[in-house]
């Protein structure tokens, strides 16, 4: 079994400061309950990391498939409860993939391998909201 371990230092106020593979982030509230706004909100980044692990699975499966795309674009929409602890009590994603000629088929398939098989962070979030798709496709 593999671990995956991140220490978080207070940058200020409310901010925090991580290194992730390398990478620095910074997570902060909004200044309406007394944040300063210097990086993203971590339940946001939530949907983020849905979003980039189900992108990375789908464009190595299209790749294999050797299916050429002009552009992808991932859209994720939540709905949060009102009360305490807030939570996304359900996540629609949309898949809109541009290019000519796209086999809709390959598109369907790359997308369902990841939601359904090899997207962890799909895995962990929908044992808490239902997870919703829809797929697109554009010239």
């Amino acid at each position: 079994m593999s671990k995956t371990k991140l220490t978080a230092n207070l940058k200020e106020n409310m901010a925090f400061e991580m290194q992730l593979n390398g990478h620095t982030l910074i997570t902060d509230a909004s200044p309406e309950i007394g944040g300063n706004d210097l990086g993203p909100r971590p339940k946001a980044l939530l949907l983020a990391g849905l979003i980039g692990c189900t992108g990375i699975d789908i464009m190595s499966i299209l790749k294999k498939m050797r299916v050429e795309l002009d552009d992808v674009i991932i859209t994720a929409e939540a709905d949060q409860t009102e009360e305490h602890p807030k939570i996304y009590k359900s996540i629609h994603l949309v898949f809109t993939f541009k290019g000519k000629d796209l086999p809709m088929d390959k598109l369907k398939k790359a997308v369902s391998l990841s939601q359904e098989k090899y997207c962890g962070v799909t895995a962990m979030l929908e044992k808490a909201s239902p997870i919703t798709y829809e797929i697109r496709t554009e010239e």
